[in-house]
């Protein structure tokens, strides 16, 4: 069978909507995306995107964070690095900030190339749905086969619900 990697930016403290939080919502849904994978008797390996300086725990205060790097067009560094060689399929996953994903996912996006590689975003958010993202995974995916994507409201991935949901998502992808 194909091997994948789920690739995946979130971020723990307030958040919100779901309040404080130890592990954030984008990460429950790559967990969840590992976990069918696995019992589908896929091959797979996880890379969580970790800013090399941390964004902060409180809710305002990254969303003035947030704000200023998207203003300035700035791409955070995140520790380590994955190859996607290896890889047939690349779920990339990342929570939805005010309209957009976080600089440091696309940042993560700009370093690799896709040629030939299924691509299968996914996000969380709390009404923004994708936000046009999806689109512009493709555009940075160059090569890249888009698969179709999964946005889910942060509660939701929380919850039995948003498990069901991505068992089903991972089950029509036919890798």
């Amino acid at each position: 069978m194909a091997k994948a990697l789920v690739v995946y930016f979130s971020r723990a403290g307030e958040n919100y909507s779901v309040g404080n939080v130890e592990v954030g919502n984008t990460e429950l849904f790559a967990k969840n995306i590992v976990e069918q994978l696995k019992a589908d008797g896929h091959e797979v390996d996880e890379f969580k995107i970790e800013p090399v300086v941390p964004y902060p725990e409180g809710y305002d205060d990254c969303v003035a964070k947030a704000t200023e790097e998207r203003t300035m067009q700035d791409r955070p560094e995140y520790v380590g690095d994955v190859d996607l060689e290896p890889y047939s399929t690349i779920f990339i996953g990342y929570p939805i900030w005010w309209g957009d994903m976080p600089m440091i996912v696309y940042n993560f996006l700009e370093k690799h190339t896709y040629t030939g590689k299924n691509i299968a975003p996914f996000c969380t958010s709390e009404g923004s749905g994708e936000s046009g993202t999806f689109n512009t995974i493709s555009n940075l995916a160059v090569g890249g086969i888009m698969q179709e994507g999964l946005a889910m409201p942060g509660t939701l991935a929380r919850q039995e619900g948003g498990k069901k949901q991505v068992q089903y998502w991972v089950g029509q992808m036919g890798i």
